[in-house]
């Protein structure tokens, strides 16, 4: 008589051939796994820092799926968490996400990029000149920040080629703490930054992504901040006006008195595809609280001639004109992306 013979019902989680052991969709729930954090990501090998200070490389279970993990993700480990060199541990969950920090491409990309999990505030780091700061790109920033469940932080560089008056006028009334460093030479000749202890306060205890364009000094900072980071820094380009990328995968770095800064790869776009376009008129606390008093309900903050009153809030006054531009420019790429 042959195996299938006897196959009945009672058998019918069995896999002949593969012993008599049943399948189950149950997971061990690894109470023994240990506590980390996520601090790099380089081709598949995962670094975690563990709650004691140990670090390890890893890798992901199979059981977590296509569950993605980002740089802040809170984990638990199990395997060899010794840290020896040559030991591998192995991740095994992956706890709630407190905020997420997402982009996508461009505004017509449908596909959302998790940058870093569980941080605290979103540092956005523009140079006063050699790179010319671009407002729009601040802008957007301030709306992932938004999105994200995060507080904002403008960090402005190279301030012994251009005054950031202008961009401390045009983001501090928003609740937006602006920041300027400036590289100097002490009587030494050392290398040193000029504000590097007041961006130091504001990073205190909290855990910070920075984000900017190449170029913008970002690793400069990073390893004035974590002096053996060991960022790379590099130079514009004298014909693009553009960095080369200097830092290639976002890693966190903990910080000497207290808290941990994410250093991320320069970006060339911030895409929004992913945000509520109302996101983009509350990004900017003083616009929305002007369309909320003065515009009709509904309105789409097109245009004065499709009835909003954000034209006659704003005239007359740089700013205000600036951000609802800002503002009709981020509706509007996000308009020509849904109908591409």
């Amino acid at each position: 008589m042959s195996d299938w013979s006897r196959y009945d019902e009672s058998d019918a989680r069995v896999r002949p051939g593969k012993g008599s052991r049943p399948r189950s969709k149950k997971r061990p729930a690894h109470a023994d796994a240990v506590p980390g954090t996520v601090v790099g990501v380089d081709r598949g090998r995962f670094s975690v820092e563990l709650d004691d200070a140990t670090a390890l490389t890893c890798v992901k279970a199979r059981e977590l799926g296509r569950r993605g993990l980002v740089v802040g993700d809170r984990v638990g480990v199990v395997g060899d968490t010794s840290g020896a060199e040559g030991s591998l541990g192995r991740i095994v969950k992956r706890e709630p996400r407190s905020t997420e920090l997402r982009r996508t491409a461009d505004d017509a990309d449908p596909t959302e990029r998790v940058i870093v999990a569980n941080a605290q505030q979103l540092g956005i780091v523009t140079a006063l000149a050699d790179p010319e700061p671009n407002p729009r790109m601040i802008d957007r920033c301030l709306v992932a920040a938004l999105d994200a469940g995060m507080e904002a932080l403008l960090v402005l560089t190279k301030g012994d080629l251009a005054s950031g008056e202008a961009l401390r006028a045009a983001y501090e009334p928003l609740g937006v703490t602006v920041l300027v460093t400036t590289v100097t030479r002490g009587e030494d000749g050392e290398r040193e930054i000029a504000g590097i202890e007041a961006l130091r306060a504001e990073l205190h205890e909290r855990s910070t992504v920075l984000v900017g364009y190449s170029g913008v000094g970002k690793s400069t900072l990073v390893n004035a901040l974590v002096p053996d980071a060991g960022r790379a820094t590099g130079v514009v380009n004298d014909v693009t006006g553009r960095g080369r990328h200097t830092s290639t995968s976002a890693v966190a770095l903990d910080l000497p008195d207290g808290g941990r800064i994410i250093d991320t790869p320069g970006v060339r776009t911030f895409g929004l595809a992913h945000v509520d376009p109302q996101h983009f008129v509350e990004a900017f606390p003083d616009v929305a609280q002007a369309a909320a008093d003065l515009c009709p309900r509904g309105c789409q903050h097109e245009s004065a001639a499709a009835g909003c009153e954000l034209d006659a809030w704003a005239e007359g006054d740089p700013d205000r004109e600036a951000r609802v531009d800002s503002i009709r420019r981020l509706l509007k790429a996000r308009a020509e992306a849904e109908t591409y």
